[in-house]
Formats: C-alpha cells, structure tokens, sequence
C-alpha cells in the first residue's frame, strides 16, 4: 500500500527511556527514523514536536499549548503511561492531534502492589522492616492478625479494581465494591450501594478511580469518621481522591489503623526532587513513589500497547482509544483512496463534504463520521481518480483543521 506519508520518512521520537519494546514494535512495522532521547522540556521539546511526525512521551515531558503552537508535521502523541496529565488534550485537539495512551497495561501489577500492601497493613511489616534496620529486634504478635475472611471494600470497580477483587477472594478475603456505574461483580463480590455502605462493612478500603471533579477530595473528614475503627486505606488511584489531613488526623487519634499510598497531591517531577508529606514517620504508613506499574511487565506492555494504536493510526486514520478525540474506525475498502477530514465540530460540515463529492463526481465507498465537543473527525474512502480533487477542495473548507490522503 502506498501511503501519503511513506513509511521510510515519518520521523517518531520516544523520550523518557520508554521500554525498548516501542522501538521494536515500531522497526517490526517498517517504520525506519526512531529516535530515542530522555526527558525534552522547553525549546528542546518545542523543536523535537516542529520535527517530529510521532511523539512518545512518559511522564516528565510536558506537551503544553505553547509548544504544540508550530506543530506543523505532528500527527499523533503516544502517552506510554496510564495517564494523560503531561500532554494539554484540549490544545492537541483543536490541532488535530490524536492522544493515546494505555489505560490497562498495568492493571496486574498495581493489583499485586495492593494486595502486597494489605498483607504489609495487617502484619505492620513496614514498620517492623524500618525497626529491623534500625537494629531493633521487637519480636510480637500485638496489632498482626491473617486477612482471611476479612473484608476489602474496592472504590472503582474498573479493571483494577476487579483484578484486586479475584486476588482478594484468592485470598480469603470477603469482597465489597462501590462504582458510580453499574457493573457486575465477578466472583463472589457484593456491590454497595454508597460509598458510606463499603466504609462501614470494609477493614481494607481501596481506591482505584479516576482523576475528575468527582473523586476531588472522596475522602475527607466525614468519610474517615465513617470507616470502620482500627480499618486500614490504600490509595494506588490519584493523589486528589484523599484529603491528607484527615487521613492524618484519623491515623493520629487511632480510628484508621494504618494507609499505604502510591500516589499524593503533589509529587516531585524528577527522581533527585524532595518528597514531603504530613504522612512520613506516622506508624504503620506505607509510603512508594508512585510505583504502582513500574514492573517490567507492566512497562513492555505500555510500550506495545501505545505504539500499536499509535501504528494503526498511522496506517489506517483509526483513532479508536484516542483520549482527546472522537473514536473512528473504519475497515479499509479495497481500490480507494482514504481521505482523514479534521474539522471544527461545527452544523452542516458533512453536507459541505458531500456536496463536493458530489460536484467533482466522485464516488464515495466508505465514510464514517464522528464528533466530540470541539472537533469532528471523518475518514471517507473514495474512488482514486478523483481523490486529489476531493481532498484539496475540503481542505479548503473554512472548518477544516487538518485534511489529508492517507494512502
């Protein structure tokens, strides 16, 4: 297949040590110029996006507006992590930019960390770990117990969070959970009716929800109040879901039994920043930088996960899992051509489309249109003869954003 943009010339970046899995993947799919680099910031970054066809970032590099202003030849931007927060969604979507990243490839190994913490929780391993270092031998049972048949309320019953119910139940733990959406358990799991309900049956809570004005601050004092005495938290979600000082206050005066947090409000952006928190030096507090898929594993996963959405949509104008933009996927039609049509989500831009067709004649074998807010996005396969014609007419168009031939 003959794409408008050969293969041989798209130049991809991958920044931040992105697991070499992404360069395979990549070179395995024919595609020659990849660069690798570490973290780009400022007009380092600026330049890599003005050059750049793919851009692969982690979490350290910041694609904002300002340097999306000139991205001239971008054409996609890969977030090899679960979340987007690095990347400006709204700017790269009025440029056009599709956003992917890899929501569930590292589902397992943060539902291992957190059955790894609620065993740590119920036995006080940690601080049992910083005595043993300090040269302290206190050998006791006081404050340990098995958590078989106890129970684990899990907020969010996502991916996650049923990964940790099955590995929960496997442990002989009874299962709780609380969603905003209706979900069906699996298992043996029972579904809560409030967030109330699952604080008050639950000795292990545990978050595994989205970053939004929603989960802003989920617990604080009243929900503290809630769970039950002597219960323990964890939080390997977002840093925003928990009101610190609560949590603070209620490990203080012994109403919650200990916490284990992967991620805070605030995190320092580089591996040599200072951590502070309210939390350090309180007992049975579990404290990891935000670990919760640095596995190999889970990495290689990521790195193949996001480069082959970012592949297909390269080779096909597909943007299903695109985080900022509307999700199309068409089969290709054997003998046309395909035109990507990137326009302001405005009434009656596929009529201008269409009558165009119309107009130069030419015949229309596939076309799939959808919108979001701000943009709407068509991928419409015509017949070959008059494809040029067609595209440079809609490009035109006072509502396009971006349009191009794909192959």
């Amino acid at each position: 297949m003959n794409y408008s943009y050969p293969k041989e010339k798209i130049e991809i970046y991958l920044t931040e040590k992105i697991d070499h899995a992404a360069k395979a993947f990549f070179e395995n799919s024919g595609y020659k110029i990849v660069e690798i680099s570490g973290a780009l910031e400022g007009k380092e970054l600026e330049e890599v996006i003005n050059t750049a066809h793919v851009l692969g970032v982690r979490s350290r590099s910041k694609v904002t507006e300002a340097a999306l202003k000139n991205a001239k030849r971008l054409l996609c931007v890969g977030c090899y992590t679960v979340g987007t927060d690095q990347v400006d969604l709204v700017s790269s979507k009025t440029h056009g930019i599709p956003v992917f990243n890899a929501p569930h490839s590292s589902t397992r190994s943060v539902a291992e960390l957190t059955l790894a913490c609620v065993i740590s929780l119920a036995r006080r391993l940690g601080d049992q770990n910083i005595q043993m270092h300090s040269g302290r031998w206190e050998k006791s049972a006081a404050g340990a117990f098995e958590i078989r048949d106890k129970s684990i309320g899990i907020v969010g019953y996502g991916h996650i969070g049923q990964q940790v119910g099955l590995l929960a139940e496997a442990f002989g733990l009874n299962v709780h959970f609380y969603d905003l959406d209706k979900k069906l358990p699996l298992g043996r799991a029972k579904s809560c009716e409030t967030l109330n309900e699952l604080l008050q049956k639950s000795d292990f809570v545990s978050f595994h929800v989205p970053s939004n004005e929603s989960t802003k601050k989920m617990v604080s004092e009243d929900e503290i109040r809630a769970m039950r005495k002597g219960s323990f938290l964890i939080n390997h979600s977002r840093g925003q879901v928990i009101d610190i000082p609560s949590l603070v206050a209620g490990i203080k005066s012994g109403h919650v039994g200990g916490a284990a947090l992967d991620v805070y409000p605030v995190e320092p952006q580089t591996n040599s920043g200072e951590f502070t928190s309210e939390l350090v030096g309180l007992p049975n507090v579990i404290l990891t930088p935000h670990v919760g898929g640095s596995t190999k594993e889970a990495q290689k996963n990521i790195a193949v996960e996001v480069s082959r959405s970012l592949v297909d949509f390269l080779e096909t104008g597909n943007t299903q899992g695109a985080v900022n933009f509307p999700n199309v996927n068409l089969p290709a039609v054997h003998n046309s051509h395909r035109i990507l049509h990137i326009h302001m989500n405005v009434p009656g831009v596929l009529s201008e489309v269409n009558k165009i067709v119309s107009e130069v004649g030419a015949n229309i074998d596939a076309q799939y249109l959808s919108t979001n807010a701000d943009v709407g996005y068509l991928i419409m396969d015509v017949n070959k003869e008059l494809s040029e014609e067609v595209k440079d007419r809609i490009a035109v168009l006072p509502q396009t954003i971006k349009a191009r031939i794909l192959f």
